[in-house]
């Protein structure tokens, strides 16, 4: 009698940005492990590398803000339906979203309507930040899934308490480069002395960022003490006007948008100020003192402070409760604040020490010493999942 071959566990994958994207791509390597599984969806040039072929690509959703939303709108609402529609009709065992929220949840809003108890096991990977602000979408969010991966220790609470079957697996970078860059090799390439003092430079992503804060950092760079280098990390788009901005300036200013040396130039750093946001994250796992500071229009500070539940921007304050890393936020945010508490931090080691012990308690707690990795208990959480 011939065996009879068992059916292949049907993983579809929604990923609707690059960050989504690499998280998705380990999450591949990891399910591969077990043999059987076939994966669709929709993904970028990572998780395509990884075996999906993407029903679209991603960048037709990579959009931010309102101006460029509204020009884009029925062309996303159009994603949202023929994501929804081709995993009804193909029917995988589970649907794993992951990140962008604002595509994700209503695909998987659309499918429970759609198909009700027939849906597939519905997951999304990647918390929203209910400990943040608007904490009643927890319940909202238990009403439509299955399962939530978290990344932080201090998030499953929140959703477990609604009944929701949540996990913390730490978060992506602890799988990075970042927990083991020395920052030689760039200084090397560079031409960067070993004995140096350097100051990372971080402007932000965006445009706008880079508008705000711009001058404000340039103001900060030409206070610092002579024979300092720069190292400023960011993006081919943002190049030119940082170049023009740091045009003149009496010390040396490496710009690189390299992202394979991104991690070698971060520990390279004796110290840094960064815009706020994920950066921050990214330098306390590479154990670089630092600054943050942000600057926005009064009225969405404003709106900001008043829906923000929590008392700090920077994601190892929030979690040691307490302000480890220096913020400079809006009204704050001026040169001669930030380079009074900068500085020191540059030219005196004493000053480095009580963020340096915070980052060995942050780096525990986003799973850098676990021996299983985040994208596998991210994986073996799914398949608990498996019909």
């Amino acid at each position: 009698m011939n065996a009879v071959l068992a059916k292949p566990l049907h993983i579809c994958l929604i990923a609707g940005e690059p960050s989504g994207d690499a998280l998705g791509a380990a999450l591949m390597t990891a399910l591969k492990a077990q043999p059987g599984i076939i994966f669709s969806g929709v993904g970028g040039a990572k998780m395509q590398e990884e075996g999906l072929k993407s029903l679209f690509p991603i960048d037709d959703l990579a959009v931010m803000g309102i101006a460029e939303i509204i020009p884009k709108l029925t062309s996303i609402l159009e994603k949202i339906n023929q994501t929804a529609a081709y995993i009804e009709l193909a029917a995988p065992d589970i649907v794993v979203s992951i990140d962008s929220p604002d595509f994700c949840f209503r695909v998987l809003k659309k499918l429970r309507r759609m198909m009700g108890s027939k849906a597939p096991k519905l997951i999304h990977y990647v918390a929203p930040t209910v400990w943040a602000w608007r904490p009643g979408r927890a319940k909202k969010i238990a009403g439509f899934l299955d399962g939530l991966i978290c990344l932080f220790d201090f998030e499953p609470p929140y959703f477990e308490a609604e009944g929701l079957k949540s996990i913390a697996v730490g978060h992506p970078v602890v799988e990075s480069e970042a927990m083991t860059a020395t920052g030689a090799l760039f200084r090397k390439t560079h031409n960067i002395p070993e004995e140096a003092r350097v100051m990372g430079v971080l402007f932000g992503s965006r445009r706008g960022e880079l508008k705000r804060h711009g001058q404000i950092f340039r103001d900060v760079m030409a206070t610092v003490p002579g024979g300092t280098y720069f190292i400023v990390p960011t993006l081919p788009h943002l190049k030119p006007a940082i170049e023009s901005l740091l045009a003149g300036l009496d010390m040396p200013a490496i710009i690189t948008t390299d992202k394979a040396e991104k991690w070698q130039a971060f520990s390279a750093c004796n110290a840094a100020l960064a815009v706020s946001g994920t950066v921050g994250l990214e330098l306390a796992a590479t154990r670089v003192p630092h600054v943050i500071a942000y600057r926005t229009s009064r009225a969405t500070y404003e709106m900001v402070r008043r829906m923000v539940k929590v008392k700090y921007a920077h994601l190892l304050n929030i979690m040691l409760d307490a302000p480890i890393i220096p913020e400079f936020l809006q009204d704050e945010c001026r040169a001669e604040r930030i380079g009074e508490t900068l500085i020191p931090l540059i030219t005196e080691d004493n000053q480095q020490v009580t963020q340096r012990a915070a980052f060995d308690i942050f780096a525990r707690r986003i799973g850098a010493d676990d021996d299983v990795p985040p994208s596998e208990k991210a994986a073996h959480f799914i398949l608990s999942f498996k019909p």
